[in-house]
């Protein structure tokens, strides 16, 4: 096993996530939003997990990272196999998961360098 130190100095980095929150770089956010390790999108979305949309996957396909994380609050949830073709179509892979699972993975894998992005559903 090799290992060597993540370089995640000025990326965005999750802090803390608890009961409908997340702590980015030790900011507290109460809001869907989407992170990128250069960015952060408050308010991605404002559905729930049962009114998602092809629109708010959309948004997510269209952002500049090979790996997609779908966090689905405080339990895992699959969505609708409809509402993944922006995904399937921009050929992004997609990893659906419950809020702490999608946090700690984001962490790991911008900290091995891959273009990630998460996608996290707070309400």
């Amino acid at each position: 096993m090799k290992l060597q130190l993540a370089k995640t100095h000025g990326m965005n980095t999750f802090t803390a996530y608890g009961e409908g929150y997340v702590c980015v770089n030790g900011v507290r956010h109460n809001c869907n939003l989407a992170v990128l390790p250069n960015r952060l999108l408050p308010d991605w979305t404002q559905a729930t997990f049962e009114t998602l949309s092809v629109a708010d996957l959309e948004l997510l396909a269209a952002l500049d990272a090979e790996i997609i994380l779908l966090g689905t609050g405080n339990r895992l949830r699959f969505p609708d196999p409809d509402l993944l073709r922006p995904l399937v179509r921009a050929r992004k892979g997609l990893e659906v998961m419950d809020l702490p699972a999608a946090c700690r993975t984001y962490n790991v894998l911008m900290g091995e360098g891959r273009k990630v992005a998460v996608g996290l559903l707070l309400v």
